[in-house]
């Protein structure tokens, strides 16, 4: 009987090949940068070869070979098919209802997928200020759907936003047709603890799977919402060593995996 190979990961690898899962192949995705991108690219080296990588600043069907550090790094035109312009990416591309996946991140998440990248606290006086929307509400709002990666943090995943920056499926079912938004919202939200999705009769965000070491009462302990919560819950699928081994000829300088990897 052989040996059970035991393959060791960081959290950052876990979090960029359960991302690359939800890639198909065929689709045009906006990867951006860091874990989105190195999903995108893990994807297109593995079981989506025919994806189509496309940053917001007009670089399309990007072969990177060495991983941009921003959407407008000259990185993005090895190998592209055309390179074009912010405003026609956004305008035409994306706003023309052309993208069918796009990645973004949020400093917090209601229970129905609505993103908060503004601030933290009260408008007049906030505690932090971050970054704003930049392309994030234009992604929310055209990508056929949308993939959202985050730290798992009680904080984070709130009942009630301090400001609404990015629309998820906004107030459930129904929702996103009354603004007739091009995009059909958020699909699946990965952290590092689980993944979750959204009911198809609510809209309301859903416990998918548990990262391996977590449980239920891990999940539940961290967010400030009443998440549903299946009767059978999966593991989250492990990296495999090739997958381990692709992203770090995707990023050998670790800029995005780290320097321990």
């Amino acid at each position: 009987m052989g040996v059970l190979e035991v393959i060791e990961y960081t959290k950052i690898e876990f979090l960029v090949a359960c991302a690359s899962s939800h890639v198909r192949d065929g689709e045009n995705v906006f990867g951006g940068t860091g874990m989105p991108l190195l999903a995108a690219l893990l994807a297109k080296e593995t079981h989506a070869p025919r994806a189509n990588l496309i940053s917001e600043a007009g670089f399309i069907d990007a072969r990177p070979r060495n991983v941009p550090l921003s959407v407008a790094d000259s990185r993005y035109y090895f190998g592209c098919s055309a390179a074009i312009g912010l405003i026609e990416t956004l305008g035409f591309i994306l706003q023309g209802g052309m993208i069918d996946v796009g990645f973004l991140g949020a400093a917090q998440i209601d229970e129905y997928g609505n993103l908060n990248t503004s601030y933290i606290g009260p408008y007049d006086n906030p505690k932090v200020k971050l970054p704003g929307s930049g392309g994030g509400n234009d992604i929310a709002s055209s990508a056929k759907r949308l993939i959202v990666m985050m730290t798992h943090d009680k904080r984070k995943f709130v009942k009630k936003l301090d400001y609404m920056t990015s629309p998820g499926h906004l107030e459930g079912l129904g929702s996103r047709e009354k603004w007739s938004m091009v995009g059909g919202g958020p699909e699946v939200v990965i952290t590092d603890i689980c993944q979750m999705d959204f009911d198809i009769e609510t809209r309301k965000i859903r416990l998918m799977s548990i990262h391996p070491g977590y449980s239920v009462d891990d999940v539940l302990d961290n967010v400030m919402f009443d998440l549903i919560v299946p009767d059978k819950i999966p593991t989250t699928r492990e990296p495999s060593k090739d997958q381990i081994e692709i992203m770090h000829k995707l990023d050998p300088n670790g800029i995005y995996l780290g320097k321990g990897g």
